[in-house]
């Protein structure tokens, strides 16, 4: 099987969204300055890089990271390319799916614009109300994307991540999606296992023939 990283690395001032913590990471003892060891302090937020969405990130009451099945995160998957100069994913982006996906991991041109290190940026391709009903409509058990909220800017109902996470529907957020073509996959992906969290920053994995 050929092993597909689609997981942003955690760095120094790494792009979040915006009013998130930000992300720090500072060397606290160094060989090089006469420290025996290398040591590094991370200070980032619960959604930081590539990270899930559990439903109590919206849901009062809802599942936190560590309640979460790994199951969830872990299996068949399909990879969607959405058309360039589409604007939002609605639910002509779900035809391709055949009857038993449940996981479906979005690719637009989210993928193509992110630097290194990565910069925000706000006119991001974000599922519409209309793709997330039809997420739940055919019982997905998870829905990826390759930008830092399933959801576009300018609102403050969040319609997609109360339709998804209320009906049980988890999210994956922050995936680089770049060089993954359209296909079926296994994906593998195990958050950190933050007690009550309300996010899980982890590391995601594509296995191909």
């Amino acid at each position: 099987m050929r092993t597909i990283d689609i997981s942003f690395p955690i760095q120094d001032r790494m792009a979040g969204f915006p009013g998130d913590p930000p992300v720090r990471v500072q060397r606290t003892k160094s060989i090089t300055e006469g420290s025996p060891y290398n040591v590094s302090s991370l200070s980032l937020s619960s959604h930081s890089g590539t990270h899930v969405d559990p439903p109590i990130h919206f849901v009062p009451g809802g599942a936190t990271t560590d309640q979460l099945s790994l199951d969830a995160f872990n299996g068949p998957c399909r990879v969607v390319e959405v058309p360039s100069g589409d604007p939002e994913i609605g639910p002509e982006a779900f035809r391709t799916l055949a009857p038993g996906d449940v996981r479906v991991l979005f690719r637009t041109t989210n993928s193509q614009r992110w630097k290194d290190p990565p910069e925000f940026f706000s006119d991001y391709v974000a599922l519409s109300p209309a793709g997330a009903a039809e997420a739940v409509r055919r019982k997905l058990r998870l829905v990826g994307i390759d930008s830092l909220s399933v959801e576009g800017m300018g609102g403050s109902d969040y319609p997609v991540h109360h339709t998804l996470l209320g009906a049980g529907v988890l999210i994956l957020e922050g995936l680089l999606l770049g060089k993954v073509p359209q296909g079926n996959y296994e994906l593998r992906f195990l958050p950190l296992l933050i007690r009550g969290g309300d996010g899980g920053p982890g590391r995601a994995l594509l296995l191909s023939p």
